[in-house]
């Protein structure tokens, strides 16, 4: 998929949501901007020292979005600033996208703007159904 100034404007919040994230125990903060039909809803990873208890970025922007009442979902896009390679969304995140989102949604993710990647929620999870799984 081809990224455009958009996907960077989306990337750019995401950004920004990063520096709230509340990260002390891996000193690694993640953002999430996810564009909506009724607008921007952003998230920030917020870790526990009971390291299940924590919560990714991605997981609490679309959170806050279906509590705000709002599952019109266009694209999400991913900041993980201080990370010295693009990092895709984890696998539950990828699942809950998937409870959400067609197969066409895209998700931008990067550590930049100079290194963003687009791809659909298939490509990250692609054998998302059973029906899916029928066809093999």
């Amino acid at each position: 998929m081809k990224i455009d100034c958009e996907d960077i404007k989306l990337f750019q919040i995401a950004l920004e949501a990063s520096k709230n994230a509340y990260a002390p125990y891996s000193d690694f903060p993640v953002g999430a901007a996810l564009a909506t039909g009724n607008g921007i809803f952003t998230g920030c990873n917020v870790e526990n020292r009971s390291y299940g208890a924590g919560i990714c970025a991605e997981r609490t922007a679309i959170v806050k979005a279906v509590s705000s009442g709002c599952r019109d979902f266009k694209a999400l896009a991913v900041a993980a600033p201080k990370s010295p390679d693009p990092v895709s969304p984890c696998g539950i995140c990828r699942q809950v996208i998937s409870e959400f989102c067609n197969d066409d949604f895209p998700v931008i993710f990067g550590t930049s703007e100079k290194e963003l990647i687009k791809v659909s929620i298939r490509e990250l999870y692609p054998f998302n159904s059973l029906e899916k799984l029928k066809d093999l």
